[in-house]
């Protein structure tokens, strides 16, 4: 925002506007009369930094989402308070499945955008710690975050051991809907990247591999744009690796021009073993595919972005120097 200099009109030769406010906007006039303890204040506004908008909301579908939907009870969030998991706050029961947008201030905007899946066990998501504090992360390095509320829980005719589809639907839509929406948001449509966290990590993993053939039918118009994220991030996740095997899951297939990828994980990881992430990144690696693998010796499950000073406190600054270092993260301008 800024003032130019005096405009002579029929509101008199002293009359100043304020670009790019709306018509209905006050002038300024006579700045001789004007009370001189508010012209610094009119400096500010002319010279401030742009602020980050308020998160808003998205539905995912246009009506009903396709698949299976949880028949579990209404939706509903509640607190849990663990050692192990500190203090989250959990949403389950999931049939509406949303997006919510953080964007960075204008000036700060890099043009990147990552897909933020929280985890949960295909059962709940853990939408604070794996998703609001992730967005706010990324907002804060200039990117837009845009935190996917995915269908939980499993229905009930998909036991533990099997995918559930929605899920899968959900994310796929969510990346194409963010790159129809990419000149709207100041995103870079080549610059679309999706970052998982437990089953979220699985569900971003099965995002940047599966994008050749849709989960389900096209409905619209945002279903012919592509769903390729540009990158993928996965953090402890789980459901990559078979059972009883040094193998990926018989469920995972790697295409030729599957996304570079970065995998995160700590050893002692009780909730999802760490053999997961080592596991797929030998075959990613085998595959061909641009592949970084951290492993930690400590910091067990659902550390998420924080910065607690343990060592997996660093892996969000190393995941901003990989992404440069494939242009797929610039200085703002």
């Amino acid at each position: 925002m800024s003032f130019p200099g005096p405009v002579a009109n029929a509101a008199g030769p002293n009359c100043w506007f304020a670009q790019g406010l709306p018509p209905t906007a006050e002038k300024i006039c006579d700045m001789k009369r004007f009370p001189s303890a508010l012209i610094p204040i009119v400096a500010l506004l002319a010279a401030g930094p742009a602020i980050a908008a308020e998160p808003f909301v998205l539905d995912l579908w246009p009506g009903k989402p396709p698949g299976d939907l949880p028949v579990r009870g209404e939706e509903k969030s509640y607190v849990r308070t663990s050692l192990k998991y500190a203090t989250a706050t959990i949403t389950t029961n999931v049939t509406k499945p949303t997006i919510t947008i953080y964007r960075p201030p204008d000036d700060k905007n890099t043009g990147t955008a990552m897909v933020v899946m929280p985890g949960g066990g295909y059962w709940d998501l853990y939408m604070d710690i794996e998703g609001k504090q992730v967005a706010e992360w990324l907002t804060s390095q200039g990117m837009t975050g845009i935190v996917l509320k995915y269908r939980v829980p499993r229905p009930p005719n998909v036991p533990e051991k099997l995918t559930p589809i929605g899920p899968q639907m959900d994310a796929q839509r969510a990346v194409s809907l963010v790159r129809s929406r990419a000149a709207e948001w100041g995103i870079n449509p080549k610059r679309i990247g999706v970052v998982g966290f437990s089953a979220g990590g699985h569900l971003a993993l099965m995002t940047a591999t599966t994008f050749g053939k849709r989960a389900y039918e096209p409905i619209d118009s945002v279903d012919q744009v592509s769903s390729r994220p540009d990158f993928a991030v996965m953090c402890y996740s789980g459901y990559l690796k078979a059972d009883d095997k040094d193998e990926i899951s018989p469920s995972i297939h790697i295409p030729a021009d599957t996304p570079p990828i970065m995998l995160v994980h700590s050893t002692d990881d009780s909730t999802s073993p760490v053999e997961h992430s080592v596991i797929m990144y030998l075959a990613l690696k085998r595959a061909g595919i641009p592949v970084e693998l951290l492993v930690f010796a400590s910091g067990e499950h659902d550390f998420g972005v924080r910065q607690d000073g343990k060592l997996p406190s660093s892996w969000p600054q190393l995941c901003v120097k990989w992404l440069r270092s494939f242009d797929l993260l610039q200085d703002h301008p």
